[in-house]
């Protein structure tokens, strides 16, 4: 049980580093504007080396920074609900806390699914066509493996759950 955990641990904290560098860079796409290489990620744009505000306010960067702050918020319970399994503290009695770890890392992952796949869906169908020469950077990546992290984080956490379970029917009362 202790080996689910602590791999579902390491996943969580590495997806949620992932999901904090992703949400806060600003290369999830890159392209080439007027002869000049350009960058932009969720909070800026980047024209050369000038950097300005995306001060638009436009439905699908809002949504996709709504999802992938939900998504780092529960990934950071999931780790809090973790880590409080990992060292068997009583604070809730009748919720198991591996399970509760697993569920907020599976809510993690649908949030920066969702946010990955409006990003996407608007890049490729409105912006592909702006931009000439265009691709997808760095941040948008690391979005992509946070999705993996916290997916694997919740099935250590799930299975460290039927593990403690399958123990505890099994021990007489």
């Amino acid at each position: 049980m202790y080996s689910f955990m602590g791999g579902g641990l390491f996943c969580a904290w590495v997806g949620t580093i992932l999901l904090v560098v992703a949400t806060a860079t600003d290369h999830w796409m890159q392209y080439r504007l007027s002869g000049s290489f350009a960058h932009q990620g969720l909070w800026r744009y980047c024209l050369g080396s000038k950097c300005f505000l995306q001060t638009e306010s436009i439905a699908y960067w809002n949504a996709t920074r709504a999802f992938m702050i939900l998504s780092a918020l529960c990934a950071t319970s999931g780790i809090i609900m973790g880590v409080l399994a990992f060292a068997q503290q009583s604070t809730f009695t009748r919720l198991s806390r591996p399970f509760s770890a697993g569920i907020m890392f599976f809510a993690s992952t649908l949030f920066v699914l969702l946010a990955l796949a409006i990003y996407t869906g608007v890049t490729v169908s409105f912006l592909g066509r702006r931009f000439g020469d265009w691709r997808f950077s760095w941040s948008y990546i690391l979005g992509w493996v946070a999705l993996l992290m916290t997916f694997f984080a919740g099935i250590f956490y799930m299975c460290a759950y039927r593990m403690h379970e399958c123990r505890r029917l099994s021990t007489p009362r």
